[in-house]
């Protein structure tokens, strides 16, 4: 880990953490796909995407630890589609709800800087509370955005294990030193997030890790408690995920977790007070499950 000066912002970590306490370890997902726009009776359009984000933001914003907007969505709708991404995450800040942005970024060197400017830098127009990014380029080539996370308080979430048939082809494969690809990205995140543990806060770099992964954790020996990081857990609800398999999952690190849902609380709408009632009825489940 690189010597870094303490931010002068509070941590992404410690916003997390405290949200959670506060209104229960949920994050939403926004993902205006075709099928649920069309169930919604809304057009595949930017117009539609727009008015599904703002729906579903007006029904849970301020009532969930966090939002997770899903950029492929609105990037298929081009420039105005990226707009439209543009101000939900304006919507978010002023409804004061941490805001997951799902970009999935990975690159090297600059290139990996010019993704970390446009959505951890103070001022970008896209920029969220913290952002998903993928580690399969190597644990090193996240330092832009690892630094620039840390100099303006926000995060980021590091995948980790994915719930995807393929993704075990390269996360379980085993080192030359006989440990497992994902272990490795573990450790990474663990030595980023270790001032934060000396402080006793939670870091904040996360780890994506799929609530329906069953028993590798525990078979790739992963020490999801000791990397003190948010634990983003995809997969609750309609995927699958229940109180079971996130105890088996997750283990002794179940309050680091929180749970993901998209379609459980979409599949809801459009109508608010249902939306407002499923995000509610998640977050209850998800607080017996975890807390």
């Amino acid at each position: 880990m690189s010597a870094l000066t303490t931010p002068t912002t509070p941590t992404f970590g410690s916003r997390l953490a405290a949200a959670m306490d506060d209104r229960g370890p949920l994050c939403v997902g926004i993902d205006p796909h075709a099928t649920l726009l069309q169930a919604w009776d809304l057009d595949d359009s930017a117009h539609g995407i727009r008015e599904f984000s703002l729906r579903t933001l007006d029904a849970i914003g301020g009532r969930v630890a966090a939002v997770k907007p899903q950029s492929a969505f609105f990037e298929r709708h081009g420039s105005k589609g990226i707009a439209v991404l543009e101000e939900v995450l304006s919507a978010l800040r002023d409804l004061d709800t941490l805001s997951i942005l799902d970009v999935k970024r990975g690159d090297i060197g600059s290139t990996m800087g010019g993704y970390a400017q446009a959505y951890l830098r103070d001022g970008a127009p896209l920029v969220a509370d913290s952002i998903t990014v993928s580690p399969y380029l190597g644990f090193g080539s996240l330092k832009p955005a690892l630094e620039l996370a840390h100099q303006t308080g926000r995060g980021l979430f590091v995948l980790g294990l994915t719930s995807n048939p393929e993704g075990h082809t390269v996360q379980h494969a085993i080192m030359e030193d006989g440990t497992a690809v994902a272990a490795g990205v573990v450790q990474g995140v663990s030595e980023w997030n270790a001032p934060a543990r000396n402080n006793d806060t939670l870091g904040s770099v996360g780890l994506v890790i799929g609530a329906t992964i069953g028993s590798a954790v525990e078979k790739l020996e992963l020490d999801l408690e000791a990397a003190n990081a948010p634990l983003l857990a995809p997969g609750v609800g309609a995927q699958g995920a229940g109180q079971a398999e996130l105890h088996a999952v997750f283990g002794a690190a179940r309050r680091q977790v929180l749970a993901s849902t998209s379609r459980g609380v979409l599949g809801a709408g459009p109508d608010s007070s249902a939306l407002r009632a499923a995000a509610l009825r998640a977050t209850d489940e998800a607080a017996a499950a975890l807390r």
